[in-house]
């Protein structure tokens, strides 16, 4: 049995229709790929950086106020401190819920029913 991996070149004509149709902007990048079977995913957008006009590419260009870079990344901040909080929490969750069973244990009782008699939020510190 033959496990060795299959090669596909591409003739250079190909490759310039591909391109062409691309800079033409009849198809995008990844509209061509489909259309051609070509599997690479990044191999038309190579073939374009190397023989093509790097202008047909599309890029990105973004505008921000000054103000905007920081409320970035305060907002980044926030979200990494609430990612902390939550899982925070989640261990004492676990942590409660093992304690509730342990003593459920000790004392014979049914874990469930003592849960479903315990209050359905949890109070909040003082």
């Amino acid at each position: 049995m033959n496990s060795r991996k299959q090669t596909i070149r591409y003739s250079e004509a190909f490759k310039v229709q591909v391109i062409q149709e691309v800079e033409n902007g009849n198809l995008s990048c990844n509209e061509a790929r489909r259309k051609y079977g070509i599997k690479g995913v990044g191999t038309v957008r190579y073939w374009m950086r190397r023989m093509g006009k790097l202008d047909s590419l599309p890029k990105l260009i973004r505008v921000e106020k000054p103000d905007e870079q920081d409320r970035v990344k305060e907002l980044e901040k926030q979200v990494r401190q609430l990612k902390e909080a939550l899982a925070d929490t989640q261990v004492r969750y676990l942590i409660a819920e093992t304690q509730i069973e342990i003593i459920c244990k000790q004392q014979g009782l049914d874990p469930e029913e003592v849960k479903k008699k315990l209050p359905a939020k949890p109070t909040s510190k003082p």
